[in-house]
């Protein structure tokens, strides 16, 4: 056995973040696009750009910086706030796993 943890972030009562959420963001930023990282995550780019905007709306921050294209096309990047917002989501992520599994093999022994 071993412990599976979902977590989220609230802020008044919404959800601001999440591992999908999170994962989005890395997709976009791996892709240099919403429309790739939309479609990474099998997700219409209506929804992707839907879900930045009520994050950056509940958050108060700006996420995605775009710049025009050309005849390459343009790109999108994560903003500064965005990637302190992933290392945070990230090592928050990993502190509660760690606690989980202490927790966990303290209560059911180390072979669950």
């Amino acid at each position: 056995m071993q412990p599976r943890v979902k977590l989220w972030v609230e802020k008044d009562g919404l959800l601001v973040f999440s591992d999908y959420r999170a994962e989005l963001l890395n997709h976009i930023a791996r892709t240099g696009s919403i429309r790739g990282g939309a479609e990474r995550m099998g997700l219409s780019y209506r929804r992707a750009w839907g879900k930045i905007k009520e994050i950056e709306h509940n958050l108060g921050v700006r996420l995605v910086q775009s710049e025009a294209g050309g005849v390459g096309g343009g790109r999108t990047r994560l903003t500064a706030e965005a990637e302190e917002l992933l290392a945070r989501y990230r090592a928050f992520r990993a502190a509660a796993e760690s606690d989980v599994s202490r927790d966990f093999a303290e209560a059911f022994g180390r072979g669950g």
